[in-house]
């Protein structure tokens, strides 16, 4: 795995949405087969540029409009705003490579008004060269964009030696060249493309359409020496001594129809590789067009700072002992002696740590714990509501990255469809008079500006429906939270939740609408400044202390942290009830129609009608899916509360999944949820499941755990946990002051010596921090143990690591 980091070196706003790409297939078992997966992180900081432009010639552009875009070999990932006049960019990307690659690519674009944006040159910076450029500052030459030295992906050779008797007795020696696969060839305008292969002195192979992993299994064969019958000299173009000389030389191209072809890349291969072995089988990287090595004029220079770690993947098993201390962090009391706040702590400037964290607490559904204790400890040391979670503390990074994780459809429901409408009808709303060109109209611009506030306003007050529960229930936790901090404060369980949903989610979100994926680029300067002032007028709105008497943004927040006063009507369908208490099997079904709501559960006799029994949603402890052999009926679900189960047969599997579902989710903040439960029914003084006798033992199976409504998450666990390892590892030093840190207000029973630094930390029980100090210390080492043993690489010239340039 990969992340990529694009920074200005001044940075006045906090950084932007992790962008999160699918994970690359087949990675788990890629790490129980090898045992060794490798992964990359990379952070870059992209600052400035100059002197862009052929530096002589007529056509020198001294004031270009540039704009940068970063690549992974050939395909864009990102691309900065437009820069004017002096190329400075000063942008954040923080993205998630899924897959391998051969380059990080910068190039640098000069604006085009009529035509097609024009390239001034690139930065190509391999893989295996990024360890070298690791925490500095360099100025990198551009070099040309030139279509033969664009190539990315690797082809699989084999080469066999063979010898044959010909026709007249004697002997020569042929050259069989199998070309059997190429993967990670590039896209063509965005589609797959349609591949064929070349080799030395030999026609072309035939086209795979439509695919960037051809399959090829195309065999040449050559005559590499020639029989002593021979006498024709001219017959052969190499003489026998000559034969360690040859050269195997495959290039790879795209079929243009009717369009020029496209060159892929190129690999050459000596055939004296064979010299001791008959066979030879590789995958080589491709290579560009006569190495892309060309004189070209000062193209200009691009400023970058890149950061480069490899984080390699061991088995799950190994990842066990840190997993589970991670996973008990919300249970630790206090929680500043968990190890997910030690690494926090020790980790305060480092952006890109807690998010390792939140993915793994959300996997486990452990994230809403962890956050309120956090929020909780936070909260004991704010003193004025007005400031409440304003900072850059670890509670308010965890709920920023858990916001942009689970809320990414939200924003898309959300915000798309009116930012969609801004950014494509391109009024002018500039108020500034300092700003206003020639011929603007402050009040038509006014009347824009208030127009489209109105619309961003009212989807964000109209969404709370669309809002994924996970976030519910964080923003309930703060609401109670900030009222029993400061209960004299009416107004501070609104503040609390709006300072995140308005001024760190919904703001930037409109600020920057293509780090959160709302819109494919950057908006031009116009729209951007249009985006720019509503950002600040909803800052403004969701900001309590600026305007106490907001009620769009109460009834807002208030939607947000459901429960509400209000009924929400969820579900309600006519299904077969079991009657409760009967032990008769088959005659004590009847039909009744269900109704839930956020606050009860309740059935009645005929739609409408009063309810014969209501049961209050706080009281379940479970809803689980029972199995046929309870009643010997299908699409049958069970409600248990705190008195006998209720049992359900639904209409039909889709309804009875609905009912569980939607159950689930009202009744999952529950404090009394059941962990176990009985698959089937307690009949004829048994349990069928398990065949206990009493009625009130402990479920024979684990409950289902509750599943984040409208939330699609891919994580690797694994590897998050490894990412945590390597955070620790970077930070060991500070984790052993910490621990002197402990032992030295255990021993000496006064504050931390400032001197050394231990009042960075927090440390509220001493004892309670040094245990889980040691503990974190004795895994790290298990881990760099198990990683210094498997630390083998994988074999020169296989899939995982290919030739790279001519084999000699």
């Amino acid at each position: 795995t990969s992340y990529v980091m694009l920074n200005s070196q001044f940075r006045p706003h906090p950084p932007c949405a992790p962008r999160t790409l699918p994970p690359q297939p087949g990675l788990l078992s890629l790490t129980q087969s090898i045992l060794w997966n490798p992964g990359l992180t990379e952070w870059i900081i992209l600052s400035e540029g100059k002197n862009l432009g052929p530096c002589s010639g007529p056509n020198r552009q001294r004031d270009l409009c540039t704009f940068c875009t970063i690549s992974l070999d050939q395909e864009e990932v990102f691309r900065t705003k437009v820069s004017i006049i002096y190329p400075f960019y000063g942008e954040d990307f923080y993205f998630e490579i899924p897959r391998p690659f051969q380059c990080l690519s910068f190039y640098v674009f000069a604006k085009g008004v009529f035509q097609r944006d024009l390239p001034v040159g690139k930065v190509s910076i391999r893989k295996e060269e990024l360890c070298k450029f690791s925490g500095k500052e360099h100025w990198f030459g551009l070099q040309p964009v030139d279509p033969n030295s664009e190539v990315q992906g690797k082809v699989h050779l084999e080469m066999r030696l063979n010898e044959l008797i010909i026709e007249n007795g004697s002997m020569c020696q042929q050259l069989l060249v199998r070309i059997i696969e190429c993967q990670g060839l590039p896209l063509i305008s965005g589609q797959n493309c349609d591949p064929y292969a070349t080799v030395s002195l030999v026609g072309p192979t035939p086209v795979r359409k439509k695919t960037s992993d051809p399959q090829f299994e195309e065999t040449f064969y050559f005559e590499v020496t020639r029989p002593n019958s021979y006498t024709k000299k001219s017959h052969f173009q190499v003489e026998e001594e000559d034969i360690e000389k040859l050269e195997i030389k495959v290039d790879l191209w795209n079929n243009g129809n009717l369009a020029q072809d496209v060159f892929l890349g190129e690999t050459r291969v000596s055939v004296k590789i064979l010299r001791n072995d008959h066979i030879h089988r590789a995958w080589y990287l491709l290579q560009p067009k006569g190495n892309g090595k060309s004189k070209t004029d000062d193209l200009g220079s691009l400023r970058l700072n890149v950061t480069y770690t490899e984080d390699n993947v061991l088995p799950s098993a190994c990842y066990t002992p840190l997993r589970t201390l991670l996973l008990k962090s919300p249970d630790i009391k206090p929680i500043s002696a968990s190890a997910a706040h030690i690494l926090g702590d020790i980790c305060r400037e480092r952006y890109e740590a807690v998010l390792p964290v939140v993915r793994l607490l959300l996997h486990h559904s452990r994230l809403v714990s962890f956050v309120s204790a956090i929020a909780a400890l936070e909260l004991e040391n704010t003193q004025e509501a007005n400031t409440i979670f304003r900072g850059n503390s670890l509670a308010t990074r965890c709920i920023d990255d858990m916001m942009k994780i689970v809320g990414r459809s939200y924003l898309t429901v959300t915000l798309k469809p009116v930012l969609d409408e801004i950014c494509e009808s391109n009024k002018t709303c500039e108020i500034d008079p300092i700003k206003l060109k020639e011929g603007d109209n402050v009040e038509v611009n006014k009347e824009n500006l208030q127009g489209y506030v109105q619309k961003v306003f009212s989807s964000i007050t109209q969404s709370s429906s669309s809002c994924p529960p996970l976030m519910c229930d964080v923003f309930r936790s703060l609401r109670q939270l900030a009222s029993k901090r400061f209960p004299d404060d009416p107004h501070v369980q609104y503040s609390a939740v709006s300072s995140f949903v308005f001024l760190r989610f919904f703001a930037v979100a409109v600020l920057s609408p293509h780090t959160f994926q709302l819109r494919p680029h950057h908006p031009d300067l116009e729209v951007s400044r249009t985006l720019t002032l509503i950002s600040k007028t909803i800052q403004t709105l969701g900001s309590w202390g600026s305007l106490s008497k907001n009620k769009l943004v109460c009834i807002h927040v208030f939607k947000l942290t459901v429960p509400m006063s209000s009924l929400y009507l969820f579900y309600y369908r006519e299904v077969q009830k079991r009657a409760q208490g009967r032990k008769r099997i088959g005659k004590n079904f009847k039909k009744r129609w269900l109704r839930v709501t956020n606050r009860e559960l309740s059935y009645h006799k005929h739609r409408g009608k009063e309810a014969l029994c209501i049961m209050p949603v706080k009281n379940i402890r479970a809803v689980e899916k029972l199995d046929l052999s309870a009643f010997n009926r299908k699409n049958m679900f069970q409600v248990l509360h705190s008195e006998k189960p209720l049992y359900v047969q639904a209409g039909n599997c889709v309804e009875a999944s609905e009912w569980v579902e939607v159950l689930s989710q009202v009744s999952r903040c529950n404090p009394d949820r059941l962990g176990t439960f009985h698959p089937s029914a307690y009949l004829a003084g048994a349990w069928l499941c398990c065949r206990s006798l009493s009625d009130s033992q402990p479920g024979c199976k684990p409950c289902t755990p509750t599943l984040l409504a409208n939330l699609q998450l891919d994580i690797d666990c694994d590897r998050e946990t490894e990412r945590i390892f390597s955070l620790f590892t970077s930070s060991y030093s500070k984790l052993q002051k910490m621990e002197d840190a402990c032992a030295s207000i255990a021993v000496y029973q006064g504050p931390p010596r400032e001197q050394d630094d231990y009042s960075l930390f927090t440390i509220q029980d001493s004892k309670e921090t040094f245990h889980t100090v040691r503990q974190i210390t004795h895994i790290l080492k298990e881990l760099q143990s198990e990683h210094d043993t498997r630390s083998g690489t994988a074999q020169y010239g296989s899939q995982e690591n290919p030739i790279v340039g001519k084999t000699s």
